[in-house]
């Protein structure tokens, strides 16, 4: 038995002769294969050639598991002149990929690779129906019960690249049946289905709302920038654009594909606005006025930048690629969580809220413009927001501040010189430490 990368050939002896079979990770499922004997016209080089072409599909996401996923008997009559999900779903998501943002394409791919395909490759669209969903949903919460429980041992599932296999969540969940409900959507225009099956809240899971994460005391705000410019300034730190990411993130509320894609075109610092125009929803389209502290940092990260061409990104990597999410939270926000809590409790402040992340960022936005006085439509209009219940939670959190720190908020934004005059130690003296 010879292990490869991407799976094991399995040559066992037979009485009278040998039999071949595969073992291997397929979308994040242990896979076994049965091939056939020497009998059969197999041998040794034919199964290893086999196992990479399945293993060539599985990257590609069109490798399909034999038998498993054929639909249960049903009342629904077959026509064999419509197509099975793989095949409507493998075309239409390489027309998608011309037709819809980025971020769109991608999620279609996650999902249907990894989530939908592995289950219903075999369904013809006419056959789906609620129980199939509901079956579905039921698969995937025990799906991840079981890697819940095998990570919990010690013993974590792992992909074809040996990364672990995490649960998925429930709102991750309810995405796949999202997706799956918008090709369901066209299987019902082409008359395949009467209705779709995977429309209303049934068919998802429960989701309890996360609470905002706000960064709205200056204190809080002022130890994450203050700690971003000294690793900027820290020769063991490569990157020196961490102050005008956060910056740009607390003070103008991008998403991270949205702050990834800015280009100096969109950045107006003469008359101070940011124009956030490569979203995923019309509502995110917007033009955003700078505050004056944002105004600052984004001309200072300007007057340091080797290349501030109309089309050269804002915020690129070192080698001048295009940042996204995972960048964003492991390479620039990470670091410095621990050193802005450590800044604020030797300074008797309260530490910053659990669960920060870029995107949480946008929260503290939309406090800092309650802050300011921008009333909810205006809010929402920053955010790039269509429903109103977000902007109302924010509303009602910073209400319940005192509205001295209200005021002391809006003043730092503002760059008024009493806000902005140093009162705190100096945070290098720790970045010793954590570069190490």
């Amino acid at each position: 038995m010879q292990r490869k990368k991407d799976g094991t050939v399995l040559d066992r002896p037979l009485k009278n002769g040998r039999s071949f079979a595969l073992r291997f990770l397929a979308y994040g499922e242990r896979e076994y294969l049965t091939l056939g004997t020497d009998r059969d016209g197999w041998t040794r080089e034919q199964a290893e050639t086999e196992l990479d072409n399945i293993m060539a599909d599985v990257r590609r996401g069109i490798w399909v598991p034999p038998d498993r996923n054929k639909p249960k008997p049903s009342a629904v009559t077959v026509d064999a002149a419509v197509p099975t999900f793989h095949q409507f779903t493998s075309e239409r998501l390489a027309a998608r990929e011309l037709e819809v943002e980025e971020r769109t394409y991608e999620n279609d791919k996650w999902a249907l690779q990894l989530h939908l395909l592995p289950y219903f490759a075999h369904w013809r669209m006419s056959e789906f129906t609620v129980e199939a969903i509901d079956d579905y949903r039921a698969f995937k919460v025990a799906q991840a019960e079981q890697r819940r429980k095998a990570i919990a041992e010690g013993k974590p599932m792992r992909d074809d690249r040996g990364q672990l296999i995490k649960p998925l969540s429930a709102r991750s969940i309810n995405r796949t049946i999202s997706t799956l409900g918008s090709y369901l959507a066209i299987a019902v225009d082409y008359k395949w289905l009467p209705s779709n099956p995977a429309e209303g809240p049934r068919r998802r899971l429960k989701v309890k709302a996360k609470p905002p994460v706000h960064l709205d005391t200056v204190a809080q705000i002022r130890a994450l920038l203050d700690v971003a410019g000294d690793l900027d300034a820290s020769p063991r730190w490569h990157c020196t654009d961490r102050r005008a990411i956060v910056a740009t993130l607390l003070l103008a509320g991008p998403r991270a594909h949205e702050l990834a894609n800015l280009l100096w075109r969109d950045i107006d610092l003469a008359n101070r606005r940011i124009f956030i125009g490569r979203s995923k929803t019309d509502a995110g389209l917007r033009e955003i006025p700078m505050s004056a502290l944002l105004h600052a940092e984004l001309t200072t990260h300007r007057s340091r930048c080797e290349h501030t061409g109309p089309d050269d990104l804002v915020f690129a990597t070192g080698t001048g690629g295009k940042r996204d999410k995972d960048n964003l939270r492991n390479r620039i926000l990470k670091p410095l969580l621990r050193l802005a809590d450590e800044l604020l409790l030797a300074s008797g402040e309260v530490p910053l809220p659990k669960g920060v992340t870029p995107h949480k960022l946008r929260h503290t936005f939309a406090s800092i413009l309650v802050a300011c006085g921008e009333d909810p439509a205006s809010v929402m209009a920053q955010l790039g927001h269509t429903d109103p219940r977000f902007t109302l939670r924010v509303y009602t959190h910073l209400m319940r501040r005192d509205p001295a720190e209200r005021a002391r908020l809006k003043a730092y934004v503002n760059a008024e010189p009493e806000a902005l005059a140093p009162d705190k130690p100096p945070h290098g003296a720790n970045l010793e430490l954590v570069a190490a």
